[in-house]
Formats: structure tokens, C-alpha cells, sequence
């Protein structure tokens, strides 16, 4: 598996092959630092620690300041491991956004918009009160929450008005439109979680890597082929 730190700078549109119009993510993704590269002799697994944009050494905290001269990396502002990378890398290499190619699709991990405290009708999408018919100043609210005797407590996990968004959330199966190694950008398919100017992380898609869909691709190749000799044998 193959991963990229990196930060949203926006959304866009670009037209493909076909003239179509196509909505996209951009994200800065690049370059990483390779910090350091844990082995399972030594550490227990297999895992690559990457850093991504520059920071002054003054703002890290002393255990991050001893990490990094250990490894003689240089001040990041973010650092995340990625288990069972994929590619041979050593301390002190630069991972750019040229390890992704148009068309491989990807899984982009981050923070949601944070919105506050919200009620049940936005939060939860309620329905909310009648409008008439003698309901006064219940439009907007959940209605009754107890179990009345027994249990005579609040259920847990009920959906009641509290903190909204602001949650670490994955969006699979996006796709790579292009690839801009040049300015160190990636533009993806759809949308990612977070604001504008968010870090993200980019990882090879799980469900659908790029082993996966060659192999996809030479199933359906060969169920194509058993298809037209059958067609020919009938013939």
C-alpha cells in the first residue's frame, strides 16, 4: 500500500478526454519526507513515517525535536505513519505525488467541517413538530425521549441535538484525474473531507487498488474472450 500526506486547497473543474466536464478536489501532496522506516525485526511490523510541510524547529515540542535529529529528518508540521508500504525507501528520501497515476483510485481521510451545536432537525434530519393544528413551540424538537416505567432511562445512543461534524472520516473509491508532479498537486474526482487549507491523508484505495483492478480488467478480458469463441463455436 502506498500513501501521501497532504492539504486541500480547493475544488475546481476540469474537462477530460471526451470534452465532459468533471468536478475535482485539488490537493498539495507533496513532497514527503521519509522520517523514518520501521522494520518487524526490529519494531514488531512494517511501517514508513512520513512528514509533510516545513515547520520552524521552535514551534516542535522537545520529544518531537529528538525524534526527527535521530532520524536526521528535518521540522514537519505533520507526521503519519503508513503500514506495509509498498515501495523501497530509506530516511531522508522525498516521496512525491508522482508514486499516484491518473486513473488509480484512492481513500482520503479527514476531519469534517466543524458546525457547532445543532439540533435533532438539522443533525439527525427530524422532521420536526406540526407546523398547526394547536402544536406551539414544538417545531423544531425531537419529542418524547424516556421509556415511561421501565427502563425508565434514556436509551443510549439516542439522536438528540449536540456537537456537529468535526469528525475523522474516510471517503473511498475516489478517482485520480490527474496528476501534476511539477507543482505537487493532485486533482481527484468528487469531494474530501475538511475545509479548505485541511491536512488529508491519501492512501491507495483498499477495495479498489491497482492490483485489483488488473485483475478485474484480466477477468473481464477473459470472460470477453470465452464469450466470442463460444459465439464463433455456435457459428
Amino acid at each position: 500500500m502506498i500513501g501521501l500526506l497532504g492539504k486541500k486547497l480547493g475544488h475546481t473543474r476540469v474537462y477530460d478526454a471526451q470534452g465532459v466536464v468533471v468536478p475535482v478536489t485539488v490537493v498539495q501532496a507533496g513532497p514527503n519526507r521519509v522520517l523514518q522506516c520501521k522494520t518487524p525485526e526490529k519494531d514488531g511490523y512494517q511501517a514508513v513515517q512520513l512528514g509533510f510541510d516545513e515547520q520552524k524547529e521552535s514551534r516542535l515540542n522537545k520529544p518531537l525535536k529528538g525524534h526527527i535529529k535521530k532520524h536526521n529528518g528535518a521540522p514537519v508540521k505533520r507526521i503519519r505513519e503508513f503500514r506495509d508500504f509498498s515501495l523501497q525507501v530509506k530516511p531522508g528520501d522525498s516521496v512525491g505525488v508522482d508514486i499516484f497515476k491518473p486513473g488509480d483510485y484512492v481513500d482520503v481521510i479527514g476531519v469534517t467541517k466543524g458546525r457547532g451545536f445543532e439540533g435533532v432537525v438539522k443533525r439527525h434530519h427530524f422532521r420536526g413538530g406540526d407546523a398547526t393544528h394547536g402544536a406551539k413551540g414544538w417545531h423544531r424538537r425531537s419529542g418524547a425521549i424516556g421509556c415511561r416505567l421501565f427502563p425508565g432511562t434514556v436509551r443510549r445512543g439516542l439522536r438528540m441535538p449536540g456537537h456537529m461534524g468535526q469528525v475523522r472520516r474516510t471517503v473511498q473509491n475516489l478517482q485520480i484525474v490527474q496528476v501534476r508532479p511539477e507543482d505537487n498537486l493532485l486533482l481527484i474526482k468528487g469531494s474530501t473531507p475538511g475545509s479548505e487549507g485541511d491536512y488529508v491523508i491519501i492512501r491507495e484505495s483498499k477495495k479498489r487498488s491497482r492490483a485489483l483492478e488488473e485483475k478485474r480488467l484480466q477477468q473481464h478480458k477473459e470472460r470477453e474472450s470465452q464469450k466470442a469463441a463460444k459465439k464463433g463455436a455456435k457459428k
